[in-house]
């Protein structure tokens, strides 16, 4: 006869699909405006970020790109080195390194190095 405590789920494994819920939301990094890289650089520069917008210009060649991402707050240059860029007009997600290459006055010049895109988001 088996006891009433072998029919009952582990508790363990009721937790399970939240651990996994859980550790998939912390992977999903934020959103940065891009205005918000730009207006502060040096907060920035080095770390991973995430933006979010549509792709403007976009240039590439040899497995190579470089394109533009604007977003309501601002335009950044995106720098793949892994592909080539997304079509012009495609709504993207890009994870990546920003770079503050130089900042003149209250105008900075940084890149994003793509390290992942989410096309058509």
């Amino acid at each position: 006869m088996m006891s009433a405590r072998a029919h009952r789920p582990r508790r363990s494994a009721l937790l399970l699909p939240f651990a996994v819920a859980s550790i998939a939301l912390a992977g999903c990094a934020s959103v940065t405006p891009i205005g918000q890289l730009l207006d502060n650089p040096s907060r920035y520069d080095g770390k991973t970020v995430r933006i979010e917008g549509e792709v403007r210009n976009s240039a590439g060649g040899l497995g190579l790109g470089a394109y533009q991402v604007r977003d309501e707050t601002g335009t950044m240059t995106v720098v793949s080195e892994t592909g080539g860029p997304p079509r012009a007009g495609a709504k993207i997600g890009v994870k990546g390194r920003f770079d503050a290459l130089i900042t003149l006055g209250s105008r900075s010049l940084a890149v994003l190095r793509e390290e992942s895109r989410d096309v058509n988001r």
